[in-house]
């Protein structure tokens, strides 16, 4: 028996979100007694960077097809890996890919589907899965009675701890099936870090007062080496692109440290940034919504509190170097 990962992957390598699934299938394999086994599609260097958290095999399918993204035919590669390597549980990172894939690969395998994951099972007497509900609201523990188990984890909810072994690379051959979808046009985004995967993030709403104020949210994300995002009317306005809108009709992002410049923190933003381990806030209403989820407030206009923070953590950069 094993348990198996999808490694994700981006411009030829494999992603954080791909580091925290194995993280995540590694733990379990430990509890159960079986061997973590991932499976890589398309054209991925340093797939032997897995092993650092406990991944033995890996079976890489290197289809060029694959290289274009096509959920159906990722589903059917998986499946088939699943089926070579005896797999009860499949693991994914709730990214975009998990989203995509895990739901095709569940019903092709008559499998329970459990996504957005936040601990690893209970595995006491039967299979118990933890994940979060109602925009982070709530939680539930979804019980999985099927053979096969797909299980997609939230980013940046298990604490990664290193398992390092030998990872053996094998170069796995299937033959894939013909699908409706065809791939016309892939359009990347200009971003130097990708905010999905981000640990810090700098965000900032309608209080900047326009896009031309953006330089010193860039420059403070720089200095933190952060990816920079923002809320819906920002994007809606045309003052920055929609795929840095973060919120409930946005990305849904989890970093380890956020800050909402400028953004009152209405239910449907919060939505989306409520799952970052630290919330700073700044903002010149004392009683803007952001305050009650904020783990630190500074009430104070952004022009004046975003040029000294730069300042300051320019400061302790170089006192540290």
């Amino acid at each position: 028996m094993s348990i198996l990962i999808y490694a994700d992957s981006s411009n030829g390598h494999l992603t954080k979100n791909a580091f925290e699934a194995a993280n995540y299938a590694s733990q379990l394999a430990q509890k159960t007694g079986d061997k973590a086994v991932a499976v890589v599609t398309g054209n991925v260097s340093g797939l032997d960077q897995l092993g650092k958290f406990g991944i033995s095999k890996v079976l890489h399918v290197a289809n060029a097809e694959l290289n274009n993204f096509d959920p159906q035919k990722i589903a059917h590669a998986i499946a088939e890996a699943a089926k070579a390597e005896n797999s009860s549980v499949i693991v994914f990172a709730h990214d975009y890919s998990g989203k995509s894939v895990a739901p095709f690969l569940a019903a092709k395998l008559d499998a329970g589907l459990v996504t957005g994951a936040i601990a690893l099972p209970n595995t006491d007497g039967g299979f118990t899965v933890k994940k979060s509900v109602f925009s982070g609201k709530a939680f539930a523990e979804v019980e999985v009675l099927t053979p096969i188990k797909i299980i997609s984890v939230l980013p940046n909810a298990i604490a990664k701890i290193e398992n390092n072994v030998t990872a053996e690379i094998v170069d796995y051959t299937v033959s894939l099936p013909s699908t409706n979808l065809k791939v016309k046009e892939i359009k990347k985004e200009s971003s130097e870090l990708s905010l999905t995967e981000a640990d810090i993030v700098v965000s900032a709403g309608r209080g900047l007062k326009g896009p031309e104020n953006w330089g010193m949210i860039e420059e403070l994300a720089h200095v933190l080496g952060a990816a920079t995002a923002c809320s819906r009317p920002v994007a809606d306005i045309g003052w920055r692109p929609h795929h840095e809108h973060v919120g409930q009709t946005g990305l849904a992002i989890r970093p380890n440290l956020y800050f909402a410049i400028g953004i009152s923190g209405a239910i449907q933003h919060l939505a989306g940034v409520n799952g970052s381990k630290i919330i700073v806030a700044i903002n010149t209403d004392a009683e803007a919504p952001f305050f009650k989820a904020a783990d630190y407030g500074i009430v104070g206009d952004a022009f004046d509190v975003v040029p000294k923070l730069i300042d300051a953590f320019k400061k302790f950069k170089a006192a540290n170097n």
